[in-house]
């Protein structure tokens, strides 16, 4: 399917106000130019339909968080995300003692003994030039500084996935430009270990070994040397289980394993859990908030007795308000049931469950987000059947507006399509260094809803700076022009400048608001800030 239009369908396609404002500010935009008025209206851009993210410049170009957090005594891995032509030498100024740079491949390892912040210079140089910036690594207790990015086997895989499609999908996250954006964790969901009662000569057999630690089935023979092959390219590996006796595919889970498992996973190199609660409700005792808790905070507990960080996820559908205490048990919670499995109805179902997780802003902040489910774009299975994937059926315009909104709730930014059918679109909505820079925005505000209606949609996030991200959402079916006024941006009098983050260009300068004609299920997605600032 061509995903991009003729130069005269995006014509046809747009609609203009019909004032001389807006043929100016066409003209200006046309020329390049920045244009200044009291109450800014600008054509939308994604009615085009088309790829909208610029290719990145051969020059280096250094991105991804701008914070990391780390424990004292841990492992430390980071691979500077940068785009540019390759070869590209790396270097560091202020790196703590304990780390060291890998010149060539850019990648941070090594340990820190001592607590604090250190504030890293990073130079990427390339036969086209050179870049600098700054990243914090903060040494202490609090891990996902950021929101997490990566991959996650689920929505394409299910109980197909091996240990030849992780290895695979590491590869690709590299191959295809994703690492270079920040993208980082490599993710196996349900379906590695052994299932419970199986006669199935891959999967069955006995559950743990001799001494009650969880076996792999045969797929993946050996899970030690799958997440070094993982950190050898400078990402980080990921895996599921259940604090239940089974998880939701019928696989061995964790219950009354516990601290087991959790060193278990730790011995093997993992640096990410998702713990799903699937059949722990036969086990719960009961539906109070002292039994939804409880499975949580023991393997929390465990976990914060490794040798190693392991960023924990809890997966338990949103039960019992887990966004007013995930974050004393955990790094990300989820906030509603499965995306994939949601039912759509007039708009397609991540509309749903993004609006659902955009009502917990206030409980977001580094180390614990407010975790909406994966991004389904792309090649993605069918989760009702566990079927082998197809081209998702969302519309650009729909693609567009999935990732500015996971991007402005500051929600883990986890791919589940196939990472070996990735097209130039599908990377355009994943690999836009502005959108990624307002989900990693070292305050980790989720952006809240400033007003919602069955036709509208507006979402304002505060950024470090003080700035702002806003998306401007049609719910309509039909084009419509959205508003937003500075006041409900919470931005006070003055002159601001408005730059389109996924054309990443700049607009117009005004004192007043900014409106935009945006197609059906389509967004304006823009970073506001005063004007003849940087």
């Amino acid at each position: 399917m061509n995903m991009t239009p003729s130069p005269t369908q995006g014509a046809a396609s747009r609609r203009r106000r019909p004032s001389t404002w807006c043929w100016v500010s066409l003209l200006a935009a046309l020329l390049g130019l920045p244009v200044s008025n009291s109450g800014a209206a600008e054509v939308d851009p994604a009615e085009d339909s088309g790829i909208l993210t610029p290719p990145a410049p051969a020059t280096p170009r250094l991105q991804g968080p701008r914070v990391t957090g780390v424990r004292k005594g841990s492992p430390f891995l980071h691979r500077v995300p940068a785009t540019g032509e390759r070869p590209m030498t790396f270097s560091a100024v202020g790196l703590p003692a304990g780390l060291g740079l890998d010149p060539k491949t850019g990648i941070i390892t090594g340990r820190v003994d001592q607590e604090g912040t250190s504030v890293v210079t990073l130079t990427a140089v390339n036969a086209q030039g050179r870049d600098s910036r700054t990243l914090r690594i903060v040494v202490g207790t609090t891990l996902a500084l950021t929101p997490p990015m990566g991959w996650n086997s689920w929505y394409i895989h299910y109980d197909r996935v091996s240990d030849r499609i992780m290895r695979e999908a590491a590869d690709q996250m590299v191959a295809t430009g994703m690492a270079d954006y920040g993208y980082e964790y490599v993710n196996i969901d349900d379906c590695w270990m052994v299932k419970v009662d199986s006669k199935d000569p891959e999967l069955g057999g006995e559950v743990r070994d001799a001494d009650g630690r969880l076996r792999p089935n045969r797929r993946f023979p050996d899970m030690r040397a799958m997440t070094e092959y993982i950190h050898a390219r400078g990402l980080k590996a990921g895996l599921y289980t259940s604090p239940g006796p089974k998880t939701c595919a019928g696989f061995a889970g964790s219950y009354g394993h516990e601290a087991l498992d959790a060193r278990t996973f730790a011995d093997w190199g993992f640096d990410f859990l998702k713990y799903d609660w699937c059949s722990y409700t036969e086990k719960a005792g009961g539906k109070e908030l002292e039994h939804m808790v409880k499975p949580y905070r023991l393997i929390w507990s465990e976990l914060q007795k490794q040798s190693r960080d392991i960023v924990h996820n809890l997966c338990q559908y949103g039960m019992a308000d887990v966004w007013t205490w995930g974050g004393t048990v955990g790094n990300c919670w989820r906030t509603t049931g499965d995306l994939g499995l949601e039912n759509a109805g007039r708009l397609p179902a991540f509309y749903s469950i993004g609006l659902s997780n955009a009502r917990h802003a206030e409980h977001a902040k580094p180390g614990g987000w407010n975790d909406p489910d994966y991004i389904l774009i792309g090649w993605v299975g069918n989760a009702h059947k566990m079927g082998e994937g197809t081209r998702t059926t969302l519309t650009p315009l729909e693609q567009y507006s999935y990732m500015s909104m996971w991007s402005l709730m500051a929600a883990p930014l986890i791919f589940s399509g196939d990472m070996a059918r990735l097209d130039a679109f599908t990377l355009n909505i994943l690999c836009n260094h502005e959108v990624i820079d307002l989900n990693q925005d070292p305050l980790g505000r989720q952006a809240r809803i400033v007003r919602k209606s069955e036709q509208e949609l507006v979402m304002v996030k505060e950024l470090e700076d003080g700035s702002r991200g806003i998306g401007l959402f049609n719910l309509g079916e039909a084009p419509a022009s959205v508003k937003v006024s500075w006041a409900e941006a919470g931005l006070s009098g003055g002159r601001y400048a408005i730059r389109d983050v996924w054309r990443q260009k700049d607009l117009v300068e005004s004192e007043s608001g900014f409106e935009s004609r945006i197609g059906r299920h389509g967004v304006r997605l823009v970073r506001v800030r005063a004007a003849g600032r940087p």
